[in-house]
């Protein structure tokens, strides 16, 4: 079965680079919303903590998620965003629906 595929990213701009990280993943949001396999791309900031941005993801199914992580604007994407960012790399949480018929 190929499911589709929900997941959050979560990461932290470093003081004084919210603004350029806002910028990067705006960008790159319109490139991924082109994605055969994705569906949804949303970019949000968190209000308590608004130097913190949570991506909420989904794709077709593993098949889409799989072309999404091989391609190669992610790969650029990543490298411009890790110096930016608090942690050592964005944080992903993988979701299971529930109730869904």
């Amino acid at each position: 079965m190929n499911e589709q595929v929900a997941l959050y990213a979560e990461f932290t701009a470093i003081p004084g680079a919210a603004a350029e990280v806002e910028a990067l993943i705006l960008a790159y949001a319109e490139v991924v919303r082109a994605e055969p396999g994705n569906v949804v791309f949303e970019v949000f900031r968190r209000v308590e903590s608004p130097e913190t941005f949570v991506v909420f993801e989904t794709y077709r199914d593993r098949d889409g998620f799989a072309a999404h992580l091989e391609a190669e604007p992610g790969r650029v994407f990543n490298a411009k965003l890790t110096p930016l960012i608090v942690e050592p790399h964005s944080s992903l949480s993988f979701l299971t629906p529930i109730g869904a018929p």
